[in-house]
């Protein structure tokens, strides 16, 4: 205590102050932070800091399950942090916390997740760490995404992205990265398509030249949908090319499976070869149907393969195996989900089912009227006029 008071306090004081009998000035408490070198904000903390960075280092390993195999991990960092959230003050774990917290708050569908998340977003703005601040500006555009509320995303994405880098002049690539991939998602979502393609070839090039290839498989997917959709083969083919080629480099077996997938859907949804795709998918058809990301895909080609080789039930078979995973949320995904009910349609009307066909058409009809125009929305409703005709 003698070493710790130094010159400029006494051994009397320090007792006093550490048995919360005297409060600190803010100069003296500088002062003893100083001399024990740690941060003044540690000294503020009612919480041991190297207990907050124990459950923060817990917490964020049950962040990152992947949401397909998610259980109970939110309401696990709910109860991990809940304890200290009321002691938290202004250090960097306490951010992180809090930005946690909120999040799972959101998850488990509970009030209040927002508070947190402006509370984690007015330290990581003092402490100016840029990134964390993004993700946390982000979160509320994917919450209207998930709501399906996509103009009211993008229009909260592109106004955080504007604050920050007005604010900062500069961010890092893997920010600046994660505001080109979900700018391009959200231009897409609500029928933008010029603007999406640009602001996708904006980050590949930004990748490229930074040599930065965080989200770049992302891009390229991108990419190649759209491609596929303009029915530009060459252009298709160039990003697949490059999705294996990181897939390899990367060991990411989810690039090298979404060229597989996309393989069969071209030719079932663009080319209409079925007893092309049906072959393909054989070869295929166990990867993608045991992947959890690609199960459901899995079904809905098959389903459409079999109903283009005249396998009426059998297509029906696959096309009742079909769950829309929650976390799906794009209308071109749930565009090329929904089209499976106007095949299930055709089946039934093969079938002599015409009460069947008329239901599904319209279950169809229904799911995609507020999508933005897509192949995939062309084909469902010229099956609904298809199926009135007759």
């Amino acid at each position: 205590m003698e070493a710790l008071a130094g010159e400029q306090l006494t051994k009397g004081m320090l007792s006093l102050i550490e048995n919360n009998k005297a409060n600190p000035s803010m100069e003296s408490l500088s002062y003893i932070a100083e001399r024990l070198g740690v941060e003044t904000s540690e000294l503020l903390e009612e919480t041991n800091p190297q207990e907050l960075r124990d459950v923060l280092k817990t917490a964020e390993q049950l962040l990152r399950v992947d949401f397909d195999e998610l259980t109970d991990e939110h309401e696990q960092v709910l109860a991990l942090i809940e304890p200290y959230i009321e002691k938290l003050t202004q250090s960097y774990e306490a951010a992180r916390l809090y930005d946690i917290y909120g999040r799972a708050l959101y998850y488990e569908k509970e009030d209040g997740w927002m508070a947190y998340l402006e509370k984690a977003a007015d330290i990581y703005d003092k402490l100016n760490i840029t990134r964390h601040l993004a993700t946390v500006g982000i979160f509320p555009a994917m919450v209207k995404f998930n709501e399906h509320d996509y103009n009211s995303a993008l229009s909260i994405l592109l106004e955080k992205r504007f604050e920050i880098e007005a604010r900062n002049g500069f961010i890092d690539p893997l920010t600046r990265l994660d505001f080109d991939y979900l700018e391009a998602v959200l231009h897409y979502a609500v029928g933008n398509s010029e603007d999406a393609i640009r602001v996708m070839n904006e980050g590949v090039e930004f990748s490229k030249e930074k040599q930065v290839f965080y989200r770049i498989d992302h891009l390229y997917r991108l990419a190649t949908f759209h491609a596929m959709m303009n029915r530009d083969t060459k252009s298709m083919e160039y990003y697949e090319r490059k999705l294996l080629l990181y897939g390899e480099f990367a060991d990411d077996e989810d690039s090298v499976l979404f060229t597989k997938f996309a393989s069969v859907h071209y030719l079932t949804s663009y080319k209409k070869a079925y007893q092309e795709a049906s072959h393909l998918l054989d070869a295929y058809y166990d990867e993608l149907h045991l992947s959890n990301s690609y199960t459901a895909y899995a079904y809905v080609e098959k389903g459409k393969a079999l109903y283009g080789i005249k396998r009426y039930e059998e297509a029906l078979s696959c096309f009742e195996k079909v769950v829309i995973a929650d976390y799906i949320h794009h209308p071109f995904d749930l565009s090329i989900f929904f089209e499976k009910d106007a095949y299930a349609a055709l089946c039934h009307l093969e079938l002599g089912e015409k009460a069947e066909a008329h239901r599904s058409i319209e279950i169809a009809v229904k799911n995609v009227s507020n999508m933005p125009r897509t192949p995939y929305k062309d084909f469902i409703m010229e099956t609904y006029e298809l199926l009135h005709e007759k």
